[in-house]
């Protein structure tokens, strides 16, 4: 019996990227289905965010992430550019936001084909392994393409149909508040939320429970 999943997640969160390459590789290992659900970042839900949080957070942040990155081998550089305008000394949100919008209604987009997992896992790579301008020429393309989408089709979708998107993305929101939390990386696994990219084996410990199979 094929388990099913959900995983919410966010284009700017670099947690989210460093969990979906496992959570990917899992699905592609077992008999799972996991089903992206994208979200806006904080920094648009919630724009004061930064502004509200202790001094130490951010420099801690940082430190943790990358040594995360280096304690599984994946490759991680900043983001050029960072999905979200912000102003990094003042943590000042800007007003015009020329790339999360885009992009996180392409990744919902490529989960309406079923393709959003492969897809956030591809473009995650080019945002937070150091792809040199991800947003210009090809690199969305050819991302999309590996992750079996047809790149003119997906690209119209996010014109034409931005209203519908940002309502599934909206409900993505809600869906994960109602599981019982409110932040990503999270999966929700029978009713069951698991907040972060450290509860990946958690995760496979539950599925296990629940008849788990290999592939």
């Amino acid at each position: 019996m094929t388990l099913q999943a959900q995983l919410y997640f966010s284009f700017r969160s670099p947690y989210s990227y460093l969990a979906i390459g496992r959570y990917r590789a899992l699905a592609d290992m077992f008999d799972v289905e996991i089903d992206l659900r994208p979200v806006y970042p904080l920094a648009v839900r919630q724009p004061d965010f930064f502004e509200r949080n202790h001094p130490n957070w951010l420099g801690y942040t940082m430190r943790d992430m990358i040594r995360v990155a280096q304690f599984h081998g994946i490759p991680f550089g900043p983001p050029k550019p960072d999905p979200i305008v912000q102003d990094m000394k003042t943590r000042t949100i800007a007003e015009d936001q020329p790339h999360i919008y885009r992009i996180t209604r392409m990744g919902q987009a490529a989960a309406r084909e079923g393709k959003g997992l492969v897809f956030a896992d591809e473009v995650a790579r080019l945002i937070w392994g150091g792809a040199e301008g991800w947003n210009e020429g090809d690199h969305l393309k050819n991302a999309a393409e590996k992750s079996g989408l047809d790149w003119d089709a997906l690209t119209r979708t996010v014109v034409e149909d931005a209203e519908g998107l940002d309502a599934e993305i909206a409900a993505n929101q809600e869906a994960l508040e109602a599981s019982g939390h409110w932040g990503v990386p999270t999966l929700v696994f029978d009713g069951e939320p698991f907040f972060g990219q450290d509860r990946i084996e958690m995760v496979l410990w539950r599925m296990n429970e629940k008849g788990l199979a290999e592939r």
